[in-house]
């Protein structure tokens, strides 16, 4: 099963959801999808599909999902990362009428610069064919998600441990 979830920002993402169902309807993908639809108006014809899934059920979702795909909300393609999941990860982009600003786009291509390990769609269009080939592209992929809190208490800990000793 494929998960897909455009979270629960307001306006609609349309584009993703329209382009999953057709992907479905032209069998182009043979993998079953559920799909979060959030605030879209486009209603799926060929998915399983949910406007909002209670937080148990996300995670349920997510877990049991062999490809996890997310709009550019960190909350979304963090929550794959934190248990395991490499996210095909869709920027909602102003031009689309999809947000207020470009500022998904500008922050998911900062995250795979900085840690690789989420796949990055900017043109929609190219969906399809990362789907079809996402366990070669996340086979040499970090999946685990780097913490900078674990960082901090670890050096944290080496300092009180220094000050103790002297």
């Amino acid at each position: 099963m494929i998960f897909v979830t455009v979270g629960t920002h307001e306006q609609p993402f349309n584009r993703l959801i329209k382009y999953i169902d057709d992907v479905k309807k032209n069998n182009l993908i043979a993998e079953d999808f559920t799909i979060q639809t959030g605030y879209s108006t486009y209603i799926p014809q060929y998915c399983l599909w949910q406007k909002l899934y209670p937080y148990q059920a996300m995670i349920q979702n997510i877990q049991e999902a062999h490809i996890v795909i997310t709009h550019g909300g960190p909350s979304s393609f963090l929550m794959a990362l934190q248990m395991g999941k490499i996210p095909i990860v869709i920027p909602r982009q102003k031009q689309f009428g999809e947000h207020v600003n470009d500022h998904q786009l500008t922050f998911c291509r900062a995250v795979k610069e900085r840690n690789g390990n989420i796949i990055l769609v900017e043109d929609i269009a190219e969906l399809a064919d990362k789907i079809a080939q996402y366990d070669t592209l996340t086979a040499s992929m970090p999946d685990d998600l780097k913490s900078n809190n674990a960082s901090f208490n670890m050096e944290f800990k080496k300092l009180v441990d220094e000050m103790i000793r002297k």
